[in-house]
């Protein structure tokens, strides 16, 4: 096991759900994001980085069908699996390191709520965008948030990379096109503020 693998697995089975600064009982600017692009029940969706977050949960009530959560974390994912019981079969899960993920097949929808940030080398980075390019369907959508240039500078004790929407737009404009970015301030548990930049993006 790789030391960035042995971290997160150390902090999911060393910190309870809301001991965390990512939690989020209710993640509505991602649900947000599916309503404004109209995504229909049947796309196919990954959530990269999922964890154990209630994103899954939530698109799950909501009637989708056809949904992958992928997490460095077997820990996280397993924690995720226990929570929803029987609906956890309805599920994909993929143990993996985004840096190095190669899906077995495409996705209509990417969602990526603070995984990529993560990524600091410029291989890692191109890797994560090459991926995308070659596996998100025709017209299909990325839903990414990081921090911002407002945010932390570390997460976990790790360093980040902090993201503007006009740096996210460079990076990705040679193969999506912007449909939208926003600032959140995400409060933790802990009452703090962290400052996210989230943006939607379409495929050319």
């Amino acid at each position: 096991m790789d030391n960035k693998r042995k971290h997160w697995e150390n902090i999911y089975s060393t910190k309870a759900l809301q001991e965390v600064s990512w939690y989020q009982p209710v993640p509505e600017t991602s649900l947000q994001f599916f309503v404004e692009l109209d995504i229909p029940k049947n796309a196919s969706i990954i959530d990269v980085g999922g964890g154990d977050s209630f994103l899954v949960d939530y698109l799950l009530d909501l009637g989708y069908t056809d949904l992958s959560v992928l997490d460095i974390s077997e820990n996280a994912l397993t924690r995720a699996k226990e929570r929803l019981k029987e609906k956890a079969e309805l599920v994909h899960w993929i143990h993996a390191d985004a840096s190095k993920f190669i899906p077995e097949r495409n996705y209509d929808v990417w969602h990526d709520r603070a995984a990529f940030h993560f990524l600091t080398t410029a291989e890692e980075i191109e890797n994560y965008v090459q991926t995308c390019k070659s596996h998100i369907t025709e017209n299909g959508v990325m839903i990414l948030g990081t921090f911002s240039e407002n945010g932390p500078k570390k997460c976990s004790g790790i360093e980040i990379k902090q993201y503007s929407k006009e740096s996210m737009t460079q990076l990705l404009m040679e193969y999506f096109e912007k449909v939208k970015c926003i600032e959140v301030a995400h409060q933790t548990p802990f009452d703090t503020i962290q400052n996210f930049i989230f943006c939607s993006f379409r495929k050319k």
